[in-house]
């Protein structure tokens, strides 16, 4: 296998100056992917910042003994994925990693905290309105019966990545604007006693319209992830009926898979 180092920062001021490539030429999986995974690896845990240039195209080639066009074709796989951007006057830069969610029973505002994404909050809408049938069918009540329903753009270092329906029995808790823009929701439940304990989920994809279009800062027609679910309570309760939205170039779900015995 060969490693390739640098071992000073570039002059062009080039984030990957300090980082180490292992590039194995005997390899049957092509030299340019390898070098687009393990740069996309340094953008998920942080070596590649956001705002960082990984310089001249020229220099990376020579410093790891690859050809231009090998270098120019793992930079372009990254464009695509919207992970980094060439910016005419400045070069290639960082623009964000994929959030990648581990698909489980939890808070998309807590995953994004704990993987360090800077999570922040725009409640568009928090009010009480009458049930939609599916709404109803889902939290167990009368169609028409009244429940709290929030409207939420989640951000990540100031990037729209999704957008948040929740539905609530209007019995369960008081949902303060203010609170709900600086934590979770799953978050707020806890603190009043609310325990969750499973959900039905159902996950999909959709191209999006005009309006989620401007919103989540893609052109329209884009693909988005949507994701329904149903939170139950320890007493078998359902609590929260969600419907969300995500951009499907900052936003993968991921599944563990194990064979049945």
């Amino acid at each position: 296998m060969a490693k390739a180092h640098g071992s000073a920062r570039a002059g062009s001021g080039s984030a990957l100056a300090w980082l180490d490539f292992a590039l194995d030429r005997g390899s049957p999986v092509p030299l340019y992917y390898q070098l687009a995974q393990q740069l996309e690896a340094a953008i998920e845990h942080g070596a590649l910042a956001p705002g960082n240039l990984l310089g001249n195209e020229v220099d990376l080639s020579v410093r790891l003994g690859l050809s231009r066009p090998t270098v120019r074709q793992a930079i372009q796989s990254l464009v695509d994925k919207g992970l980094l951007v060439r910016r005419r006057g400045v070069g290639t830069q960082v623009v964000h990693s994929q959030v990648r969610r581990p698909l489980e029973l939890s808070s998309l505002y807590d995953d994004l905290e704990a993987a360090g994404q800077g999570p922040t909050t725009q409640v568009v809408r928090n009010e009480r309105v009458p049930a939609a049938a599916d709404v109803a069918a889902a939290l167990g009540i009368e169609e028409g019966a009244e429940v709290t329903f929030l409207e939420r753009l989640r951000c990540t270092h100031g990037q729209p990545v999704a957008i948040l329906c929740n539905y609530l029995p209007a019995s369960l808790l008081d949902l303060d604007t203010a609170r709900l823009e600086s934590t979770g929701l799953y978050r707020m439940m806890r603190a009043v006693g609310i325990t969750l304990h499973s959900a039905r989920q159902t996950i999909g994809a959709r191209c999006a319209t005009a309006g989620e279009a401007g919103r989540l800062d893609e052109k329209e027609g884009a693909a988005l992830l949507t994701m329904q679910r149903t939170a139950y309570d320890d007493t078998g309760r359902p609590v929260e009926y969600g419907t969300h939205i995500y951009r499907a170039s900052r936003y993968a779900f991921d599944f563990q898979l194990l064979v049945r015995s």
